[in-house]
């Protein structure tokens, strides 16, 4: 008896939304989004969209040849401590640990 066993050769994946990262994808979501709270009709929409695709191409092109969780650093080191709350690690204005 043969059986088919599905072995999973990648558990680490990022998330995905489509074809893109999840950091990738963001950025196109929030500008499309806001194009879209924007009252505009279909002219907002359309640039929310573009606006996005540029944008997240440029966070593509940024994060070409850097760690998988390099948005997740970046927001840690660059935005304030409420929207990167860890526990486990020290707030990130603190810039030498001894020990």
């Amino acid at each position: 008896m043969e059986a088919k066993t599905y072995i999973p050769r990648r558990l680490d994946d990022q998330w995905k939304i489509g074809w893109w990262d999840l950091d990738v994808a963001v950025p196109f979501l929030f500008c499309f989004f806001l194009g879209f709270m924007a009252n505009q009709g279909m002219k907002g929409m359309i640039g929310g969209a573009i606006v996005g695709v540029l944008l997240s191409r440029m966070v593509s092109k940024i994060r070409a040849d850097k760690h998988p969780a390099f948005a997740w650093h970046w927001t840690y080191w660059h935005l304030p401590e409420f929207f990167t709350r860890m526990k486990a690690t020290p707030p990130s204005h603190v810039r030498r640990m001894v020990g």
